[in-house]
């Protein structure tokens, strides 16, 4: 592309308007730019339960139905972050709308009727337009409710609306490094949380699971979280982090609840990682794509019940993978009673990342392996962390 190309033109418009942009204009903006290309679109951001693709409305235009993620082309675009052509009729192009590496839904592009969908200038033009629309998302998404509205399928409760304002974005990735989260139940989550932050090379990682349900055990969870970050944000060291936790919570309830969690820091540059399992189920270490052991060091009481522990330490590998979890995964009961249970977590751990999919992709469909399981029934809040260390891992992130 030239920088007199029109699709460069495009993007400029669309920056230039981008920034007094009141969120429910970002799909009339897009539709805008895209007029003298003699195209049209529509914007998909992917619902919270992560199953299917939702269109963000238009003002006079009908709304196109949602795309199920696992039985479509338009899924498949998202689920392997990559551009694909439907031959239609009419013909169109499907291209991942992510923010850095956090998928966030797809952009359906249907060219001027000259216009070839497989052309690289076309091609090259909407994932320039759809970068740009995932920041634009991200960054628009504070200042209105229609981003938020078009995410889900049915009311949040009050618990996972506080707690989803805390949370980072669901995948990061680093030239060396990629995390992946994933939270369910998400209208109705109780007391689990995760976190990550990235400082030079060190890579501090949490996910935590407040006692009890609903918003009593939000607000615990929230306030550790919050603990953490602080006591984190002032250059605390693994202990500091797990006292600092400790003191948030005895100092607001006197009720003796509690947060399981497991902290830990993990150095990129060496492989050392350093960690605490204060009361949860300890991390899961995978090599060359299969289960290695269970990370059982650095074992504490949960946080909040004053203890000290001294943290575990290890040296990763290259490709190596970690994967936490909440007891709300393997505790996971079905119908009849049976426990989802490590190994089938560990057998369908092994299975998806054999596949080469994306980090994110692999605990969406763990994730929803642990809802086919529950069968309906009522369930426990289920966390799932991944982290990647390659720059394989890192590339396979990308759009």
């Amino acid at each position: 592309m030239t920088a007199s190309d029109p699709w460069r033109r495009a993007l400029a418009d669309l920056v230039s308007r981008s920034h007094r942009l009141p969120p429910d204009e970002l799909a009339v903006a897009v539709g805008v730019v895209l007029r003298p290309l003699g195209a049209t679109a529509t914007v998909y951001l992917v619902d919270a339960e992560q199953c299917d693709l939702r269109p963000l409305p238009e003002p006079g235009r009908p709304a196109p139905d949602a795309l199920p993620i696992d039985t479509s082309l338009a899924g498949r675009a998202f689920t392997h972050v990559e551009p694909l052509i439907g031959h239609g009729p009419p013909p169109r192009l499907w291209v991942p709308i992510v923010n850095g590496t956090d998928r966030l839904g797809l952009l359906e592009v249907f060219p001027a009727a000259a216009v070839d969908p497989s052309d690289s200038s076309l091609q090259d033009g909407c994932r320039l337009i759809a970068g740009l629309i995932g920041h634009l998302v991200t960054s628009k998404i504070a200042y209105g409710d229609v981003l938020h509205r078009a995410r889900r399928s049915r009311p949040m409760a009050v618990s996972a609306e506080l707690l989803w304002q805390l949370l980072p974005p669901l995948t990061f990735a680093a030239p060396n490094t990629a995390i992946s989260a994933l939270l369910e139940p998400c209208y109705e989550v109780g007391g689990d949380a995760f976190d990550y932050a990235l400082d030079a090379g060190v890579l501090s990682l949490a996910i935590l699971d407040g006692v009890g349900r609903g918003l009593p055990a939000v607000l615990t969870t929230s306030v550790a979280l919050s603990a953490l970050r602080a006591a984190r944000r002032a250059g605390s060291d693994l202990p500091g982090l797990a006292r600092s936790v400790d003191t948030a919570i005895t100092s607001q309830w006197r009720d003796a609840r509690f947060v399981t969690g497991v902290l830990a820091e993990f150095d990129t540059r060496t492989g050392v990682l350093r960690y605490v399992v204060a009361g949860h189920p300890p991390p899961l270490l995978l090599r060359g794509g299969r289960a290695v052991r269970e990370m059982t060091g650095g074992r504490r009481l949960p946080l909040g019940l004053a203890d000290q522990a001294v943290p575990a330490q290890t040296r990763l590998e290259r490709g190596d993978r970690l994967l936490l979890h909440t007891d709300g995964v393997t505790e996971a009961r079905s119908t009849s009673g049976e426990l989802f249970g490590l190994p089938r977590l560990t057998d369908l751990a092994e299975r998806q990342i054999s596949s080469g999919l994306p980090a994110a992709e692999i605990l969406r469909r763990l994730s929803h392996a642990v809802t086919e399981h529950l069968g309906g029934t009522d369930r426990d809040d289920a966390t799932l962390l991944l982290v990647e260390w390659s720059a394989e891992a890192s590339a396979n992130a990308e759009p």
